[in-house]
């Protein structure tokens, strides 16, 4: 039975992102797919990545929804100026 490059702990990942601000690990070694972009000097085994991850995808949301939700709110709020 083989594994899957992703599963192994002694693989060595690089960081991507995408335009909605979503995260991904991916094996070094494999071209970044299209729509990815690699996090310059991200670069180490499994544990070392996904802890970077962990750190920067703090909103799973993607982040044409964030800006949508954001412009909603401000349109639902009381002009101040006005009053």
């Amino acid at each position: 039975m083989s594994t899957s490059c992703f599963d192994r702990e002694d693989e060595t990942f690089i960081v991507l992102v995408n335009h909605e601000a979503q995260y991904s690990i991916w094996p070094h070694w494999k071209a970044v797919p299209g729509g990815w972009t690699a996090v310059d000097g991200v670069k180490g085994d499994k544990k070392t990545v996904l802890d970077y991850v962990e750190a920067q995808w703090t909103d799973m949301r993607p982040k044409s929804l964030r800006d949508w939700m954001a412009a909603q709110q401000s349109q639902q709020q009381p002009d101040n100026a006005s009053a």
